[in-house]
């Protein structure tokens, strides 16, 4: 009844409150509704009714807040006393007061209890255990310590890399690797592809005979020719057609493909499922820039920052973000602000830059092209180890000055292109992540058109069989020098550049030095550096079955390299990548680089010919060709079945539910969007709301301050009526006025 007593009842027992009819949430809500009001009194009296009831909820305890506090409760009680968020002595006394209650209930209840405290702290101790055993969990902690989450996200990145690179190798050794080595040891007969007398089996060995120099080893290691050819590590070694166990036959072929499809799936099932919540992370963040500066404000810090010169830089991170919304808000204004002759000069001056651009790219894949096709006609002939050692990686080393080069073009370029300083930084690495990913399929591009092209015109075996008996290998190789390749620099850019860089700047006065300053962490450009090399993982893990296993191990070097010039030779990029947004970034540009691996991919596998002289598929046109091979060996009853699934009327049908499930998503969005919108709209007017209190708060005040300065100079007995007189001023907050919107 203390709390209702504030509130205006009239005399049709309605409760009303004049003050909270002058609300602005109030005073909007019947602004709304008033067109709309054309029922009768009736109608229009039980609509006051109800909403002055719920412009006094706000006050009053109601049903749904009842449910919530009793449910709140309910959790109280089943979490462990050691997880309140309460001071100790208050958790001794909820432990007292528990076990005081659990001596009232039966034995039968005190065993459930038990039971159920026992499995819920088996449950802990094993996700701790779990979670003990994660992948660099301290090295991250210290990193996140040390330079905030932001950087943080790169090291997580990488580490699930490394996971995915692990299954990819246990794919493959399990199905394609692991039943050859075993088939010996477990009585099974083991059939291999080989075609006597036909001119496209023949296979030269390339391993050296005879007496072998040291530094002929270490070329062949370097591009996997030579004694590595012939090993399980390229697709050439894989010569069994099937595997005869004593209760089963292993389809060896069906297996090498079907492992292939379930990587690619794999990938692109588990990117997509980790991007799923950093892009509504981001779409929320992105949403309302009003809400970004609050969340920048209130709610920016890092509090896993703990050391000094991170703290510092974290803050000059986030006065640079601040400055570069305002700046962004600013460039929004003058663009709106532009005339017809500004937005001429502007397109103009972007049309001549993007065709620059485009001219840079062509003239970088031309070279591309040229490189490699030298590079392929160069290794029919030995010259001596460096001249050999520079032919076999001519494409690789082309290709990583092409990436080293138009990065810094396009940072240069960008900014005569008058764009936001966040939209600069998002085109230049979009700009950047084609290049890096073209640049593997221009490579390819070449290759295959030497494999597919003969000197007589007319391929007798579907590829140039002379200069490729077995080109699967030979794109193996080349996808396995990238690798390498890509490995050495990243190594030997720590060693040679980033740390005399940093003894440099250290020990070295002079002005060039402090102007050229310490090496920058860029985190966009480091991701790109693992997603090209993933994706060129991704696109010869078929020719190269081991590469996933290297990759693994060139990620996990990889870790401890970054590790260690991050805390020694660099810092923190000064213009740092936002951190909200990065994890997203980092999985979209992963999954541009897994759908850009997946057209070479499946070209090689459906429309390529196999190389009769090597691999698996020697029996099969192409790799495809035996999976309807095999479905055509199946009984009716699964024929059928695989049949009717890859037919064209289950195709339609599967299209047309997949769209009728878009659009029924698609309406949930719009609807969940509506609900947003109209909550966003509730918390603006509850923000007024607290103002105009907040105002007719420090009225009262101010009245209750002059009516008690002039009680002062009152008599006693004046002063005996002043408490009634204050408690009538109380009223001020609830009395009418006169034209109240409940009396409308």
């Amino acid at each position: 009844m203390e709390r209702d007593s504030v509130f205006h009842n009239d005399r049709l027992g309605a409760p009303r409150n004049p003050l909270l009819d002058q609300l602005p949430s109030y005073q909007s809500l019947l602004y709304r509704r008033k067109p709309s009001a054309s029922g009768s009194n009736k109608r229009r009296g039980s609509s006051r009714t109800r909403l002055g009831s719920s412009s006094s909820g706000k006050w009053g305890q109601t049903t749904l807040a009842r449910q919530h506090e009793e449910k709140l409760r309910t959790q109280t009680l089943q979490r462990p006393v050691r997880e309140l968020p309460k001071p100790m002595a208050e958790k001794r006394r909820d432990k007292d007061q528990r076990l005081e209650q659990a001596k009232d209930l039966s034995s039968w209840s005190q065993w459930k209890q038990s039971t159920r405290r026992t499995l819920r702290r088996l449950k802990e101790d094993g996700f701790e255990m779990l979670s003990n055993l994660e992948l660099w969990r301290g090295d991250i902690h210290v990193i996140e310590g040390m330079f905030g989450t932001g950087i943080l996200s790169y090291f997580s990145f990488l580490r699930f890399l490394v996971l995915l690179n692990f299954i990819m190798f246990l794919l493959m050794f399990g199905f394609v690797m692991l039943p050859i080595i075993t088939a010996p040891h477990a009585s099974g007969n083991t059939t291999f592809n080989h075609v006597d007398g036909f001119e496209c089996s023949n296979y030269p060995s390339t391993s050296r005979r005879g007496l072998v120099v040291f530094h002929q080893h270490i070329t062949d290691l370097l591009s996997g020719a030579g004694f590595l050819e012939q090993t399980y590590l390229f697709y050439g070694y894989y010569k069994v057609e099937t595997i005869h166990f004593p209760k089963f036959t292993y389809n060896l072929p069906l297996a090498y493909l079907l492992v292939t499809i379930a990587y690619l799936f794999l990938s692109l099932i588990w990117i997509v499922k980790r991007s799923a919540t950093g892009f509504k992370r981001k779409l929320v963040q992105d949403e309302d820039r009003f809400q970004s500066f609050c969340n920048k404000i209130f709610a920016g810090w890092d509090f896993c920052i703990v050391n000094d010169s991170a703290a510092r830089l974290k803050r000059s991170s986030l006065l640079y973000e601040l400055k570069t919304d305002l700046e962004e808000e600013r460039i929004k204004q003058k663009i709106a602000d532009r005339t017809r002759k500004e937005k001429c000069r502007i397109y103009v001056i972007r049309l001549i830059l993007n065709l620059f651009v485009i001219a840079v790219l062509a003239a970088c894949f031309y070279s591309i092209y040229i490189a490699t096709n030298f590079s392929q006609k160069a290794q029919m002939t030995k010259v001596n180890f460096i001249l050999d050692l520079i032919y076999e990686y001519l494409p690789s080393i082309v290709i990583t000055l092409a990436n080293f080069i138009t990065p810094l073009i396009f940072s240069l370029i960008i900014q005569f292109e008058d764009y936001s300083p966040a939209f600069e930084i998002r085109f230049t690495l979009m700009r950047c992540v084609f290049m890096r990913l073209t640049s593997i399929c221009v490579l390819l591009v070449s290759l295959w058109g030497q494999i597919t092209s003969c000197q007589e015109g007319n391929c007798v075996c579907g590829y140039n069989h002379i200069l490729y008996p077995c080109w699967e290998s030979r794109v193996g190789q080349e996808m396995y020098k990238l690798m390498i390749f890509d490995f050495i620099i990243i190594g030997a850019v720590t060693v040679f550049v980033e740390f005399p860089r940093k003894l440099i700047v250290d020990y070295c006065d002079c002005g060039l030095a402090k102007w050229w300053g310490q090496q920058e962490f860029a985190i966009p450009q480091n991701v790109l550096e693992i997603v090209y090399g993933q994706t060129i993982c991704w696109i010869g893990t078929f020719y190269c079955p081991l590469l996933p296993a290297i990759c693994t191990i060139k990620y996990f070097i990889i870790f401890y390299i970054k590790k260690v010039t991050l805390v020694n030779n660099c810092r923190p990029a000064t213009r740092p990548f936002r951190a909200s947004s990065s994890n997203f970034f980092f999985l979209a540009v992963l999954l541009i680089g897994l759908a850009l691996a997946c057209v070479p991919v499946t070209i090689g596998i459906a429309q390529i010919s196999c190389s009769q002289a090597c691999g698996p598929f020697v029996n099969y046109t192409t790799s495809w060709e035996v999976l309807p091979r095999t479905v055509s060996q199946l009984p009716a009853g699964a024929r059928t079945f695989l049949l009717a699934i890859s037919s064209e009327a289950f195709a339609v049908s599967l299209f047309v539910i997949t769209c009728l499930a878009m659009f029924y998503v698609i309406a949930l969005a719009g609807a969940h969007k509506r609900v947003i919108n109209q909550l966003r709209e509730q918390l603006v007017m509850d923000g007024r709301d607290k103002r105009f209190l907040i105002q007719k708060l420090c009225q009262a005040q101010r009245t209750c301050a002059i009516i008690s300065t002039g009680a002062g100079s009152q008599s006693h007995s004046s002063d005996r009526v002043s408490p009634s007189y204050r408690s009538n001023s109380g009223v001020f907050l609830i009395q009418p006025p006169p034209d109240s919107a409940t009396h409308v």
